[in-house]
Parts: structure tokens; C-alpha cells; sequence
């Protein structure tokens, strides 16, 4: 007798939950998830620009067919300069996908050793950093170090340190998030760590290395390590809701996230990372151990997905100039669909 009331009373409960919650979703998402679904990318490039963002560049590399480029808004707002699909761009921690491949190299010819740990190639931090003597080169590179990040430092992005040294000072003598290997979380001060072990090795920037041994052979010729080498003008700006400047001007120099690159570039490389044009095949079996094969990246003012899709053979790289508030779900949204128009282009 009891139990049909209950499940009336559940469904009553699970209703009022449900209506009572979409006054907490931003419409802006909802609007745009369900809007109905263009017929091209560039109606969706455009719709993504009308939801409020600022600036939108979309690379499609399809097998057998030409790249296209999509582009919608500003490159730079207050000049009212519209979108270039060749403009460069802060691509944040897809940065790591490139220093994940240098290890992967370097692990290959017997120059670093996944098993090695932290206090094997940086001995200097072992009292500094919990667990050094435990945290093993593939563990940092996997993010299963437990080292803190430190772009979490609270008020971080306010004013944050420029030089690598002050950034890593942020998290040294704190207590780990988790023992070795236990967890996986997230963490920058991982590739931080990373560019000191490869420096360290190398006797040399890994800035070098990267552009020899990967950037060179494929013809990236696009791609910098740095926000300092390039010319100013060729690179989109960066906006944040609730800010009115250009953060263009930033510079990020952390090796998680410090490069700069055309749509073309990065999608040039991540079709080379995923058909195993770019490593031997023992290097492509270490890589394959100890990292993914796509990212995407976050700083302010600047946001990028870069994806390949084996259904469709397909890459899709996506960068949009806008951050804060709402803009990364609306981003995802808007690279969601974007991928949905094309395998219904391929499945027509």
C-alpha cells in the first residue's frame, strides 16, 4: 500500500527538482544546446559569436579532403579588426601534448628513464617537495605526482608570477595533495617540473629541442615556444567577461602552457601525433604509455580545444578569445556541435 504513494511523492520531488533548477542554468547554454543544429560550421561559428563571444577560429582537417578554415568576430575588438583564421594564438596546455612528445623522444634514446624520480634528476628539491624520492618521471608526466598545482594559489591569476622559479616557489614545503601514483589530478607545476628535468638533461632549452626534433620536420613554421618571439600583430587578442582591456599582452612562460600557434599548426601536429607519422613506433608505444592524445587549454582571455575523431578521421581545433563567466561551457557546446554537423556531413 505504501509503495505507490511513495513513488508518486518521488516523482513529484524529482519534478519540482528538475523545474526548480533550470533558474540556476544559464540560459545562454541552454539556448545554445538546444538551438537546432546548422547545416555548416560556419553557421555555427557565427551562432557561437552571437551568443557573446568575442572571437571564434575553427580548423577542420578531413581526410582526403582540403583543411578548412572558419572564423567569426574580432581578432581585436577595440581596432574592430575581424577574426583571421591565420592569426596565432595562446594555445595553453595543449603546450603539454608537445613537451609529452620531447619525453617520449628522449625516453626512446636512453636519455631520461620513466622510472627515474624527481629526486634522481632534481635532488635540489628532495627536502622541498613531498615524496621526491617516490615521484617517478612518468608520474609527473601522467599528473599521478601529487604535487600541488600552483596556478590554484588562491588570487593567482590577479598578478601572477612571470619567471618559473617564482611560480614553483608557490607550491615548495607544501604538503602533498596525495601519495605517488594513488590519484590523478591535474596539475601544472608537473610540466614545470618537466622543462627542468629536460633543460637539466639536455644541457639546453628544451624550447630548442622541441623545435628541432618536432616542429622543424613537420613544417610548423607557425609554432613558438614563446609569446616573446613572435610579432605582436599577428597574434588574436584575449578577452575576459567583466574586463574591458586586451590580455594579449600577458605572457605565460610556464612550459604547461607557454606556446603560440595557428589553428593550422596544431592541427597539422595532432593528425601527426595520432597517425604515427610524427614518432617511430617505439617512441609512439611510449608515448602511448604515459599521455593522451588531444587537449585543451584555459588562460585568460584565451581558450582551445584540439581533438581528432577516428570515426571521421578527422581533427577539429577550435580557439575562441574570450574567457570568464560562462564562455568555456559555451565553448565545449559550440565544439560539440561542430563535430555533430560533420559526421552528419559523413554519414549523408
Amino acid at each position: 500500500m505504501t509503495k505507490k504513494p511513495t513513488k508518486r511523492i518521488l516523482r513529484i520531488v524529482l519534478i519540482i527538482a528538475s523545474i526548480t533548477s533550470l533558474f540556476f542554468v544559464p540560459w545562454i547554454l541552454v539556448r545554445a544546446w538546444l538551438a537546432p543544429l546548422p547545416d555548416t560550421v560556419q553557421e555555427q561559428v557565427n551562432d557561437a559569436v552571437g551568443y557573446g563571444l568575442d572571437g571564434m577560429i575553427v580548423y577542420v582537417d578531413e581526410a582526403g579532403k582540403p583543411p578548412a578554415f572558419y572564423a567569426a568576430g574580432w581578432k581585436n575588438r577595440e581596432k574592430k579588426v575581424p577574426a583571421d583564421p591565420q592569426s596565432l594564438f595562446k594555445i595553453a596546455s595543449i603546450s603539454k601534448l608537445y613537451v609529452a612528445v620531447a619525453v617520449a623522444k628522449l625516453v626512446n634514446d636512453k636519455h631520461l628513464s620513466l622510472d627515474k624520480t624527481l629526486a634522481d634528476y632534481l635532488p635540489e628539491l628532495v627536502r622541498r617537495i613531498e615524496n621526491a624520492d617516490k615521484i617517478t618521471l612518468r608520474m609527473i608526466v601522467q599528473h599521478r605526482s601529487g604535487i600541488p598545482n600552483f596556478t590554484d594559489t588562491p588570487g593567482y591569476w590577479e598578478d601572477p608570477p612571470k619567471a618559473n622559479k617564482e611560480n614553483l616557489e608557490l607550491v615548495l614545503d607544501k604538503p602533498a595533495d596525495f601519495e605517488p601514483g594513488k590519484k590523478y589530478s591535474y596539475s601544472n607545476t608537473n610540466y614545470l617540473l618537466i622543462g627542468e628535468i629536460l633543460d637539466k638533461t639536455l644541457r639546453y632549452s628544451h624550447h630548442q629541442y622541441i623545435k628541432r626534433e618536432i616542429l622543424m620536420p613537420l613544417e610548423l613554421n607557425n609554432t613558438y615556444s614563446l609569446f616573446s618571439e613572435v610579432d605582436l600583430d599577428d597574434v588574436m587578442s584575449g578577452y575576459s567577461v567583466g574586463y574591458n582591456g586586451d590580455l594579449k599582452y600577458n605572457d605565460f612562460i610556464n612550459p604547461s602552457g607557454s606556446m603560440v600557434a595557428t589553428a593550422k599548426d596544431v592541427g597539422i601536429f595532432l593528425r601527426a601525433l595520432n597517425d604515427g607519422s610524427l614518432l617511430n613506433d617505439n617512441e609512439q608505444a611510449i608515448y602511448s604509455s604515459i599521455y593522451k592524445y588531444e587537449h585543451t587549454g584555459l588562460l585568460p582571455g584565451y581558450s582551445s580545444i584540439a581533438r581528432y575523431y577516428k570515426d571521421i578521421d578527422a581533427v577539429v581545433v577550435q580557439f575562441v578569445n574570450t574567457s570568464g563567466g560562462y564562455t568555456w561551457n559555451l565553448s565545449e557546446i559550440v565544439y560539440n556541435r561542430i563535430v555533430k554537423i560533420l559526421r552528419r556531413k559523413k554519414s549523408s
